[in-house]
This record gives C-alpha cells, structure tokens and sequence, in this order.
C-alpha cells in the first residue's frame, strides 16, 4: 500500500488542526509561520513527564512553541534548568532555571512574554563552559512521521539550534530529541531527508508515545553556512558567535 505524499499529508493536517488547534495571538491561524497550541497539549506534558530521560534530566532544551508552555511550567516546577530561544532566535539562546522563578510564578515563567522577567541571556560559550551538556531537546513540529522526520513548516530553527549545540559539543547523536504534537500531526509519509534534518527519537501526542524507527541520522556538519537562508547570519546572535569562532581568528 503505497503512502500519502508529504503535500497531500500537509493539507490534511491543517485541516484537522483547526478543528482542535488555538490561534495565536500574532499569526491567527497561520500555521505556515507558528507551532500551534491544541486540546490535550497539557496530557503530551504529562507522558512527556513519566519518561526515564526526563525524570532524570537535569537540562532540557525546549523550543518556543505554543504547545510546549504546560511542559515549561511542569519543567520549572520539577527543578529542571530549561534552555530556550525566542522566535526567530534574533535574541539568541536563554537559561531559565527553576531557582530564578518566585514560588507561584511558574505558570507566568512558562509563558513566551512571562519567560523575559526570569530568564538570562546565554552565549554557546556560557553554555558549554557553565551548563556543558543538554540532557534533550523538545521542538513542537507541524507534521512528524514515525521515520523520525518533521516537515511543513520549513523555517528550519530547530535545525538549526542542533546545528550550533552539536557544533559546541553541548549535544551529540545519543542525546534524545523529542517532537510533540498532535495526534492529527503524526503521519506515515515519505520525506526526503536533507542533510541538516534534525531526527526524532520519540513522538508525544495527547494519547501516546512513540519511539520512532529512527530511519535518519541526527545531523554531524554542524551548520551548514551554504545552506543558510537569506538573512539569517544576520540577525541570530549565536551564529554570529560561531562565524567569528570559525572564520575571524
């Protein structure tokens, strides 16, 4: 029986997530452009929570998207140091640790506006002299499939922010890398893997967990310049730091 294709999986899925998904305050119902919050996302928290590797995570990376806020909070609450970045990673990479945020705070500190009066900035630097390695990463993703790839949204930050970390040796391929999302979002599609797709070990939805076939390779180029899109040295800080590490000395 032959798959759905990744376009036909795309419609699909926007279709879908509408019908459980929460507009954003910025994007509406845009979700080209942002990682939408749904009904159930407080259960993928839960699941999340009951894994081995987080119970025993000291540092979590966790990406800046709507559906991760009831995970920020759980993480907060639990004494895990989060690291995150804001959209667009323009200001660069933030820690958040859970001694920074007053008792009864939590709730505010895991939302994107309430994080900014906890969280301090981080150079890769800081973060590999001070922190010296993620436990694992959290992204929310438009579509995943249980090969182990995201795809449809396409701005490519997370994959990007493997790159740096890997680069600065904070990350490597055994660190685990979790996608939440929707159960609507997972779908068995043929995806063509690029060289910088970032593999997934393990799915969270509201209803279940899945380790992934793990069919890719986690990335080990580190960043790609050649491949960067227009503008985007430009106005992220960290790789800016990496540029002038690699070609100013």
């Amino acid at each position: 029986m032959s798959k759905m294709d990744a376009r036909t999986a795309r419609i699909m899925i926007w279709e879908e997530l509408r019908k459980v998904a929460y507009p954003d305050s910025r994007f509406s119902w845009d979700f080209a452009e942002f990682i939408a919050d749904y009904q159930g996302s407080d259960r993928c928290a839960d699941l999340l929570c009951e894994q081995t590797f987080y119970k025993e995570a000291k540092v979590i990376f966790i990406t800046p998207d709507n559906n991760l806020e009831a995970l920020r909070e759980r993480a907060i609450r639990d004494g895990k140091t989060i690291l995150m970045t804001n959209y667009g990673i323009t200001r660069g990479v933030f820690c958040l640790r859970p001694e920074w945020v007053p008792a009864g705070k939590e709730e505010l500190a895991s939302t994107l506006d309430g994080a900014q009066r906890f969280w301090k900035h981080m150079t890769l630097k800081r973060i590999r002299d001070e922190i010296g390695h993620i436990d694992f990463l959290v992204t929310g993703a438009y579509a995943i499939t249980p090969a182990g790839l995201r795809f449809g949204k396409g701005h490519g930050y997370f994959d990007l922010e493997w790159a740096m970390f890997y680069t600065k040796g904070v990350v490597d391929v055994n660190t685990p890398v979790v996608a939440v999302g929707h159960d609507c979002q997972v779908v068995d599609v043929d995806v063509e893997a690029q060289p910088y797709d970032t593999a997934i070990d393990y799915i969270v939805t509201p209803t279940r967990v899945i380790h992934t076939r793990n069919e890719f390779p986690k990335p080990t180029r580190g960043v790609i310049w050649s491949m960067l899109s227009p503008g985007m040295l430009e106005h992220i800080p960290p790789l800016q730091e990496l540029w002038a590490d690699s070609f100013c000395k």
